[in-house]
């Protein structure tokens, strides 16, 4: 048990500084150590990104910050919210096509190790990439969909393609993007969860193991939270990329097991 808390706990505090959501980082790791099934483990990640990005978010804004802008964020979270349920959708139809459990892990291993791959590539190459202001809500709203769909179907809540997303349609710094993802990330796990609530698709689980990794996710938001404020733009990039070159290795890594199996 202690395993899960300490994957959710680090994982927590990485997610909290680059606004990557933690998720990205669990749940691949968690598939590495193959610890519960593909269903629980994406659902278990969900609940613990869902817990620090509720957190991360509802201390931002108490604290009166300014850095999520609401005119771009909030449709974004909308459509991401609805990205989630068609990606929750996405994810119990290709499961039920295939006999094997471990496909569909496979297929997912595979897609988050492209993601990723293309995330790292962007960010290295940022500099020379000319971005957009995007004002337009109908646009967000489109974008959000996009996002939340990938993120829900992965099992990752939001992670590194937030990130890129926000560089790009909107021209954010490091710091204020990572703001931005997790008030997306809010968005698109809540309404996800709800949607596997109502729709009975809860997979099986233990309760103390979902209890000792929200606690390690709300944990993660705190310390992650306090450092995020003591590092500048260029250590949390660094931080970043660091992290994205060890999630494609354990996908890839994934991706061979479970096709195996």
């Amino acid at each position: 048990m202690l395993i899960f808390f300490l994957v959710s706990l680090l994982a927590s505090v990485a997610g909290a500084i680059c606004g990557i959501g933690g998720g990205v980082i669990i749940k691949p790791v968690l598939d590495l150590l193959h610890l519960e099934t593909v269903s629980t483990i994406s659902f278990l990640s969900g609940c613990t990104v869902l817990s620090m990005s509720c957190y991360s978010v509802g201390r931002s804004m108490l604290a009166g910050e300014r850095r999520v802008e609401l005119s771009t964020g909030t449709p974004l979270a909308l459509g991401s919210a609805a990205g989630g349920l068609l990606g929750s959708q996405l994810f119990s139809a290709i499961k039920a096509l295939f006999e094997n459990p471990n496909t569909v892990g496979s297929v997912q291993a595979v897609c988050l190790a492209a993601v990723t791959a293309g995330t790292l590539v962007y960010t290295v190459n940022k500099s020379r990439v000319r971005t957009w202001k995007v004002k337009n809500k109908g646009a967000c709203v489109l974008i959000g969909l996009g996002l939340g769909c990938i993120s829900s179907f992965l099992g990752i809540g939001g992670g590194p393609i937030n990130l890129v997303v926000l560089y790009f349609f909107f021209s954010m710094d490091t710091k204020t993007a990572a703001a931005n993802s997790l008030y997306i990330i809010f968005f698109g796990q809540l309404f996800s969860l709800l949607t596997t609530l109502v729709t009975r698709t809860t997979p099986p689980f233990q309760p103390l193991t979902l209890a000792l990794m929200v606690a390690g996710g709300i944990g993660g938001g705190v310390i992650g939270r306090v450092l995020n404020k003591k590092m500048d733009d260029r250590l949390v990039e660094r931080l970043f990329l660091a992290l994205m070159a060890v999630i494609i290795g354990i996908s890839v890594w994934n991706s061979i097991r479970y096709a195996g199996g």
